[in-house]
Formats: structure tokens, sequence, C-alpha cells
């Protein structure tokens, strides 16, 4: 089944509605059905954390930068060959299953502007921070572009 929907663009002046085919599983059908396709990682791409180091003790705010080798930022909804966007993972593991949308919580921040770095105020401890790269779905590549995942300390 498919439904129709109409998405705006301003183009330098006038306003254009364009229709929009958008996939949606049949009522009842299995979550799987409605699994988009996976996008292709190059080889050697790569995603990781420039600041802060590993083992860093910091104070809020604390901003995180992020890296990428062997492809391209694009922002969300935005489709280019080799591209994607960023998601920060805190405090958590990476999803079992990556062939759905990353969700959006508290522990997986999603930059879908095309951002390369955040402040983030987190609670006095240990805390752990990972990034995942994901295709313009929010769904990320395969293989999957995961950075190793540090472990910082926020004084209070």
């Amino acid at each position: 089944m498919r439904k129709r929907i109409a998405a705006a663009v301003l183009i330098a002046g006038p306003l254009i509605i364009i229709p929009l085919a958008i996939a949606q599983a049949p009522a009842g059908a299995p979550a799987a059905a409605a699994a988009l396709p996976r996008t292709p990682a190059p080889a050697g791409a790569a995603v990781y954390i420039i600041s802060p180091k590993n083992g860093a003790t910091v104070r809020n705010p604390v901003l995180v930068q992020f890296g990428l080798k062997g492809m391209g930022v694009a922002p969300a909804g935005i489709k280019f060959d080799n591209s994607g966007h960023h998601h920060l993972l805190i405090d958590s593991d990476p999803p079992p299953d990556m062939g759905v949308p990353l969700p959006v919580t508290d522990k997986i921040v999603h930059f879908g502007k095309g951002q390369t770095e955040t402040t983030l105020n987190l609670s006095p401890g240990k805390h752990t921070l990972q990034l995942l790269f994901a295709d313009p779905n929010h769904i990320p590549h395969s293989p999957p572009v995961l950075s190793e995942k540090i472990t910082i300390t926020v004084k209070p």
C-alpha cells in the first residue's frame, strides 16, 4: 500500500508542491515488511570522535566533535552517494537491528541537519559516547559506520 502526501518546496520564489509516495506496510503485516533497503558504506569509511579523547575528565558543557573519513555529510532526507549524517549514542550500545531507522531517544541523539559537533550537559560521573553514521532515512549503512566507544568522566 502507498500513501501520497504533498511536500512543499520553496525554490527561490514560487511554492512548488511535489507529491511524494511513502511506503506503508499493510495493516497486520510484520514490522520487517516496512524495512527499507540499507545503503552500502564505501570501503574504508570511518567515523570517530575528535574530542573529547577517550579517558578524558571534562566539565560541562562538554564539546563533542565528530570526525569522518571516506564519506561526506548531508542532512537527513538528502541523498548523495557515500554520504549520511551523525547519531551520537550516549551511555548506550548500538541498536541490535541496524536495518531500521534509529529511534530518537535521550540516548540516541540525531544530527540530521548535518552538524559535525555538539555541546552536551551531562550529569557528573562516567559516560560513554559513540558515533553511528546513517543514511538519509536514519538507517545505519551496511556495514555500519560506527566509531570506537569512548569513556569520559564529567566533573561536578
